[in-house]
């Protein structure tokens, strides 16, 4: 009885450890992955608002957008998102963009993801050779 008991013992400790190192194992997020987390839910669970683009550097954009007639300037690290953007993205500052924004923290706030996007462009048109290769 007593080895019995002593081997459910030991086998409760050997499984909590290995839940533990299990635990341990478990990668943490890159700050790229945890940015694209926030990005989204921003976009699932943002407001709207109007934005001015000020600028354009280093795959950041700069922009400025009022909430309850307080003025935000904010910036967002596109670079995971270069390609959903225009060749050039600096064609775009001075331009209005739609933003979203959290309600419970305004300065919270991103100009385009992965499923969004809120800058005013028009995307090129694909060239008649493409077309005719489909």
């Amino acid at each position: 009885m007593r080895s019995r008991l002593l081997k459910l013992v030991l086998a409760g400790a050997a499984g909590a450890a290995a839940g533990l190192t299990a635990g341990l194992a478990r990668r943490r997020p890159t700050p790229q992955e945890r940015e694209r987390k926030r990005r989204l839910d921003v976009n699932a669970r943002g407001r709207t608002g109007n934005a001015i683009l000020l600028d354009y550097r280093d795959a950041v954009f700069s922009y400025t957008y009022d909430v309850h007639s307080i003025e935000h300037i904010a910036t967002q690290d596109i670079c995971a998102l270069l390609p959903l953007l225009p060749a050039d993205p600096s064609t775009l500052v001075g331009r209005p963009a739609i933003i979203k924004y959290l309600a419970s923290n305004p300065a919270n706030s991103i100009v385009v993801c992965e499923d969004w996007s809120g800058l005013l462009f028009q995307p090129q048109p694909a060239s008649p050779e493409l077309n005719s290769r489909a």
